[in-house]
């Protein structure tokens, strides 16, 4: 997100970013919510890339919104492109929440085709309901705030930091830009990992078998198998995480002169 471009800039660039994304890593998620719902592995193709459809959507929208809704948000302080760290966390966590409403739900969707199988309108039609659309809502909230400050704000302030303090050895942004993506990817990783283990667990489970609203799953998983038991398919997530944050962190500097060379002339 920039705030050389407006909102739609910002959202097309953002939609661009996120569905490029989702393509290249489809095989990581898919593999992060079978692990994470005990369900067995797979390397065939059409089973890896299940749900891509709706992912695709899912990523490339809530990336669209958080690009908008970042600018904006970082254009309210009125600083240009000199915001402080927590600035820029405040932004980038307002953004994702926000996101949330379109995620959460495609989200479900693509869970419901990994695990049955289905095509698309077969599952949307078994979700189709009030009590059953928004389900793991909150832990998708929780998840994709700090996931935004993850990818979006995070990877800025650890470049700035690096080049600032390291000069010789961190010179020009792109030198910056692998040890900011891992960092990125760790911070969003693993302090989002809890909230996305139970709003999985409660996705994969609609008919209620198992998961009921997300303390009684978080009260079953713990019982299960404890604190480890909310950081199934953790490795993954960080490898599609930081990479992801790479590849976001690199296009949207790369894509945005592009698509709207005039902004930064």
């Amino acid at each position: 997100m920039s705030v050389r471009l407006n909102e739609a800039q910002n959202a097309s660039v953002g939609a661009a970013c996120g569905s490029i994304e989702v393509l290249c890593l489809q095989p990581l998620n898919y593999a992060k919510n079978m692990v994470q719902q005990g369900q067995p592995l797979t390397l065939n193709p059409s089973k890896l890339y299940r749900g891509v459809g709706a992912n695709v959507i899912n990523m490339g929208s809530c990336t669209m919104i958080q690009f908008a809704a970042g600018g904006s948000l970082k254009k309210l302080f009125g600083k240009g492109d000199k915001l402080s760290a927590s600035e820029q966390m405040i932004s980038g966590m307002g953004a994702g929440t926000l996101s949330a409403l379109v995620g959460s739900p495609l989200e479900l969707l693509m869970i419901q085709q990994q695990l049955k199988g289905n095509n698309t309108l077969q599952a949307l039609k078994s979700i189709a309901t009030p009590s059953l659309f928004f389900r793991g809502f909150v832990g998708a909230a929780i998840r994709e705030a700090l996931w935004t400050c993850g990818y979006l704000s995070i990877p800025p302030i650890v470049r700035g930091y690096l080049m600032e303090k390291y000069p010789d050895q961190f010179s020009t942004s792109n030198k910056a830009r692998v040890p900011a993506a891992l960092l990125g990817g760790l911070f969003a990783c693993y302090l989002t990992h809890p909230f996305d283990t139970i709003k999985t667990c409660m996705q994969g489970d609609i008919e209620r078998k198992k998961f009921g609203n997300m303390i009684q799953t978080a009260r079953i998983l713990y019982h299960e198998g404890g604190i480890p038991a909310f950081y199934r398919g953790a490795t993954f997530r960080y490898g599609r995480m930081a990479v992801a944050v790479f590849i976001i962190d690199s296009l949207k500097e790369a894509i945005s002169p592009l698509m709207y060379p005039n902004a930064f002339r």
